[in-house]
């Protein structure tokens, strides 16, 4: 009954096309074949395969009921090796069409038989009963699963479906891609989809941050050991007063400021001291590329033990690489000189400052950091300046506090500012190779100060490219620029302090290409990174409004569109739109009050209160 059998293929021959019975009409080039339905086709001879030589007149005849007697046949040839024809004598008692298609119907299904017409397996007793077994446990299964499905459209999962709900979390998490609870349930095969049936069945509920891990991040990280500053020789500057001023609660003081006469100073803690370029260290700091400020949790690049040491003000004095600043008469900086130091630090917040920006030696550095802000004015820099909050999540409860704009933040931004620069223009100056911060210059140079301005100023800003060779930061005004002074927690600063540590201790440098490689090796992280801190903050933002469903504040109209009208609410750094665009103008301010939040979605909808 093989293929082979060409004398045997005739006009009216019953034949399998695609498992299918099928009727021979007529034998040529190619054969041309009736299926059930009156369905004619031209196939090819190895297309099909023969199951008894006819004549067949109609498809109909082979749904005739016949009597078989298989279950005999089988045992009288259990575990034997014959054809479907002496397979339909035994089981049928004569050969015809239509016992030859309920043999083929018996090897479709599996239980009895199994093969080709040609070479037909019979199943033992032992075989049949293992069958039986496996198709009833799935059946079973299919069963279960049904049920389950139903429970999940219904929104009524128990306990001993939580199993079944990991591969939903899988893809929820960026994990997987392709989840049949989705399938199943006709949804998209996205993160997001599977983010809001997770909560629609209270799997997850809006403490459940999705962005960590499907970024690629953990909240917990193990950390290699830090080791302990070398004892050397280090320039004694504890005479000067200096101040590390952040936010209240910020626990990496990883700068501060001093002044001597004319000369500045910005003072960074020495992390190059112990953490050299490729130790076990380094490695995991370049893995992490930059530490995570998330709202639930802060996840450091370099382990606690370099904080305690090193930040600014931790110990009665601080290991630092400092960097001394003098500027000429239009804010130009004039000299740089950058040394090893030993400070003695205070810690203030930024509004423990403002409160003493009176007195020396503060009044002395807001006026040198005025100095310098003019003359990067001068120089086209763009001043943008947006609402910031600070979103913590503790036991629950989310809380959005909006940062006071202050001259002392001002101050410690330009100084920061100031040592880029300097850092930069020493490593021209010594042919360091070193990461140069540039940004092209706008098309057009602004400097908006309206709210509506600066939000569509922003849009024209390109974004910062991180280049071996020096060039301009147009928005900063700055010739040359690097990012120096986090090293705690940036790897890119850190890069720029290990390259200076080892011009000034005439120690090999990085080359250009190893220092860009390291920096290559980061720089995808860093960009996750901040998307994952700008979602998070969006994630507890949503969570915030969903706990204080009542809110109601102010919004400034940025943007008008011909449907909708953007708006920032500065109270809770959020920018979201508002219909009825005819209403509004530019720069308005408005009471608005919450709608509806999309957690998922990361949006949320106001409405004119």
């Amino acid at each position: 009954m093989s293929k082979e059998s060409t004398p045997s293929l005739q006009k009216n021959s019953l034949v399998l096309y695609k498992s299918n019975p099928a009727l021979v009409l007529s034998i040529g080039q190619k054969i041309e074949i009736e299926l059930s339905g009156k369905k004619k086709m031209s196939v090819r001879e190895k297309d099909i395969v023969i199951i008894h030589p006819g004549p067949v007149v109609e498809l109909c005849e082979l749904d005739t009921l016949v009597a078989g007697e298989i279950e005999e046949a089988c045992e009288m040839l259990s575990a034997e090796t014959t054809t479907l024809e002496m397979f339909a004598d035994l089981a049928y008692g004569s050969f015809t069409p239509t016992t030859a298609w309920n043999v083929c119907k018996l090897l479709q299904d599996g239980l009895y038989i199994s093969g080709t017409p040609d070479k037909v397996a019979v199943h033992s007793r032992e075989n049949r009963e293992q069958i039986v077994r496996e198709r009833s446990l799935k059946s079973d299964k299919r069963a279960a699963w049904s049920a389950f499905v139903q429970r999940v459209r219904d929104g009524k999962i128990g306990a001993e479906d939580r199993d079944k709900l990991v591969p939903l979390e899988d893809i929820a998490f960026g994990k997987t891609t392709q989840c049949k609870i989705l399938k199943e349930l006709a949804l998209q095969q996205t993160a997001t989809a599977a983010h809001a049936l997770l909560l629609k069945l209270g799997v997850w509920d809006s403490m459940v941050n999705p962005y960590v891990r499907r970024l690629g991040f953990s909240l917990d990280v193990e950390y290699p050991e830090i080791g302990v500053v070398p004892q050397e020789e280090r320039v004694d500057l504890t005479h000067l007063a200096a101040f590390a001023i952040d936010d209240e609660g910020n626990s990496d003081p990883d700068d501060a400021i001093s002044i001597d006469g004319d000369k500045v100073w910005i003072h960074v803690a020495d992390v190059a001291s112990i953490v050299s370029p490729d130790s076990i260290v380094d490695l995991h700091a370049r893995g992490h590329a930059t530490t995570l400020y998330l709202p639930e949790k802060t996840v450091t690049m370099l382990p606690a033990g370099a904080t305690e040491i090193l930040g600014m003000g931790l110990q009665e004095t601080s290991p630092a690489l400092s960097f001394g600043v003098t500027l000429l008469g239009n804010g130009q900086i004039d000299s740089v000189e950058i040394v090893k130091s030993r400070v003695k630090v205070t810690r203030l917040t930024y509004s423990q400052a403002q409160d003493n920006l009176h007195a020396q030696p503060l009044k002395s550095l807001y006026k040198k950091s005025l100095a310098y802000r003019e003359y990067r004015r001068s120089q086209g820099a763009v001043f943008l300046s947006f609402p910031e909050v600070k979103t913590k999540v503790i036991d629950g409860i989310v809380s959005v506090v909006p940062l006071a704009q202050m001259d002392t933040k001002d101050m410690v931004s330009d100084l920061m500012l100031m040592a880029g620069e300097a850092a930069a223009m020493f490593a021209v100056e010594n042919e360091i190779p070193f990461p140069f911060s540039t940004q092209p210059a706008p098309e057009i140079i602004e400097n908006p100060t309206s709210c509506s301005g600066m939000f569509s100023y922003r849009r024209q800003l390109k974004p910062s490219v991180i280049k071996s060779s020096p060039d301009q930061h147009a928005c900063l005004g700055i010739r040359a620029y690097s990012r120096a002074t986090s090293p705690l927690r940036r790897y890119l600063d850190l890069i720029a302090h290990q390259q200076i540590r080892a011009f000034l201790d005439n120690k090999p440098l990085l080359d250009e290409q190893e220092m860009m490689n390291r920096i290559g090796s980061s720089a995808a992280l860093i960009g996750s990174a901040q998307t994952l801190e700008r979602q998070s903050n969006l994630h507890w933002k949503m969570v915030y409004l969903l706990q204080n469903q009542d809110w109601k504040g102010k919004g400034v109209v940025v943007e008008i569109r011909d449907r909708y009208a953007a708006l920032l609410i500065p109270e809770i750094a959020l920018e979201t739109r508002l219909s009825s665009p005819e209403k509004l103008s530019l720069d308005e301010e408005i009471e608005v009050g919450v709608m509806s939040v999309d957690l998922v979605g990361l949006t949320a909808h106001f409405r004119t209160v």
